[in-house]
């Protein structure tokens, strides 16, 4: 009789936990011992009451930063290479530097080294005094030299992983990038991925080309998945205080990254394989797109009965459990979101299988945006007025508030179908300077907007930044919580 996949799904959870009480050596780096001690921190997780069996299927660490008994280096004496320095890579390093030796962090970019040396890189705020500090003490090295891999005690993997125009995986800078850190690996070293990707990629990229130089993961080198948790320009999501998940190709290989993740967070929680890492990843971010792919439809379904769907979504979110609120806005940005599902669609499509669910969320994401272009037609036809000619204020391009990062930011897609549409449109972000649409065709964004809009969509809203003026605008709110608006109506 076949294995049902629940109770696979349950073997391959426990397995963690088995290493604990298998073999002693792990068990002295998991529950105790000269070597670590296993964290008691409370699991702070949406999980509907069940904390208690997650903690029998999650092995959680809290490694101190002394020597290892077995002559290794210690933790504050580590020489870790970051291995891409954008949105996830320079904050992670920015972070460790305090806590090792030295971090040698690498990009082939030598345009984004010197935005990084020169301090002007994008960076969250809390984060810009540490780069200086890690410069200006010698903490932080920068190079575009890949040798400069085989010097690190520990690697860790962080570039980009995008989709093409076909919503399929670009695995190039993926690929070169674990080809480099594979063919520059010396004995003992911890080697990390973390960039978002499919399921096998650690086993594909690293271990398999390790092995096939003689080195044995868990034995020779040791080679782990722990995806990356950063949620840009969100100071309540500090990476310091969010819990961090490890998979490794062996136990070995699992509590020596998980010492190292330990650098940047003491919530870290190891899970049975590279393989359960991964796909925690995707479904985490799958959760997400198909939660907000609801919340725009929800939305739309409060507009037709004329109700307030963030008054609706506020009410629902005071049940305790069974329910997590997402809020409707304009379309779905950013690095994660609108990319990560495309991940597993395109593997489950490659062994001929599919998940109608996630790939109607996604169709939706991608089509939230003419939802906007449509009601902006809508609202000023109830003016009397086409979107044909009409001056049209775009507010806010970048794809969330506090950050200057326009990947697959709705805002795009919005202001070309506005323009398709014969409309005079503009765009006012003080964080993007520029916005290039397809085609070729360069904006610029207004740097004295005024109020002689025929409509103001309101898109992003920055901290810290001055939106009075809006209010004295016809406002078309993509965002449904600028209120600030005599005159205005919702997508």
């Amino acid at each position: 009789m076949a294995e049902c996949p629940a109770t696979a799904i349950t073997q391959a959870a426990s397995e963690a936990l088995r290493w604990a009480t298998s073999n002693d050596s792990d068990l002295d780096l998991l529950i105790g011992g000269s070597k670590g001690i296993v964290s008691h921190h409370q699991l702070s997780l949406a999980i509907d009451g069940r904390e208690q069996q997650l903690l029998r299927a999650l092995v959680p660490f809290s490694l101190p930063g002394q020597a290892d008994p077995d002559g290794e280096v210690a933790r504050d004496q580590l020489r870790v290479a970051i291995v891409g320095l954008g949105y996830v890579g320079l904050p992670t390093a920015v972070g460790l530097a305090p806590r090792c030796s030295q971090v040698i962090g690498i990009d082939i970019s030598t345009e984004r080294l010197d935005a990084i040396a020169s301090r002007t890189a994008d960076l969250a705020d809390r984060d810009r005094p540490r780069l200086a500090g890690a410069l200006a003490a010698g903490k932080l090295r920068l190079t575009a030299d890949l040798a400069a891999i085989a010097a690190a005690d520990a690697v860790i993997i962080s570039v980009p992983t995008p989709i093409d125009g076909d919503h399929k995986p670009e695995l190039s800078s993926l690929r070169g990038a674990c080809a480099e850190v594979a063919g520059h690996a010396r004995p003992g070293q911890t080697l990390i991925l973390t960039s978002t990707t499919y399921v096998g990629t650690t086993t594909e990229l690293l271990a398999g080309p390790l092995r096939q130089r003689g080195f044995e993961p868990g034995a020779d080198v040791f080679v782990a998945f722990s995806p990356e948790r950063i949620d840009p320009g969100n100071p309540d999501h500090s990476p310091e205080e969010t819990p961090r998940v490890v998979g490794g190709v062996t136990s070995r290989c699992a509590t020596k990254a998980a010492e190292v993740i330990s650098l940047l967070t003491e919530r870290v929680y190891v899970v049975s394989s590279p393989e359960a890492a991964e796909a925690t990843k995707l479904y985490e971010n799958i959760f997400r797109a198909v939660s907000l792919a609801l919340a725009n439809e929800f939305a739309d379904a409060c507009s037709a009965l004329r109700l307030d769907p963030i008054e609706v979504t506020l009410a629902a979110g005071t049940k305790p459990y069974g329910f997590l609120a997402a809020f409707p806005g304009p379309g779905v940005g950013g690095h994660c979101i609108p990319c990560d599902p495309h991940y597993l669609l395109w593997q489950l499509g490659s062994k001929g299988r599919s998940a109608p669910l996630i790939e109607q969320a996604m169709r939706s994401i991608r089509q939230r945006p003419e939802r906007v272009v449509e009601r902006a037609g809508e609202v000023l036809a109830a003016q009397g007025c086409s979107l044909a000619g009409a001056r049209v204020m775009v507010v806010g391009a970048s794809y969330k508030p506090g950050v200057r990062d326009l990947r697959e930011s709705s805002a795009v897609p919005i202001i070309a179908g506005l323009a398709s549409g014969a409309a005079d449109v503009h765009y006012f972000d003080p964080l993007v300077p520029v916005v290039a649409l397809p085609g070729g065709h360069v904006l610029g964004t207004e740097l004295n907007p005024g109020s002689d809009w025929d409509l103001v969509i309101v898109h992003t809203i920055h901290p810290g930044v001055d939106y009075s003026w809006v209010g004295d605008c016809h406002v078309l709110d993509a965002t449904y919580r600028f209120d600030d608006a005599a005159r205005r109506s919702v997508v």
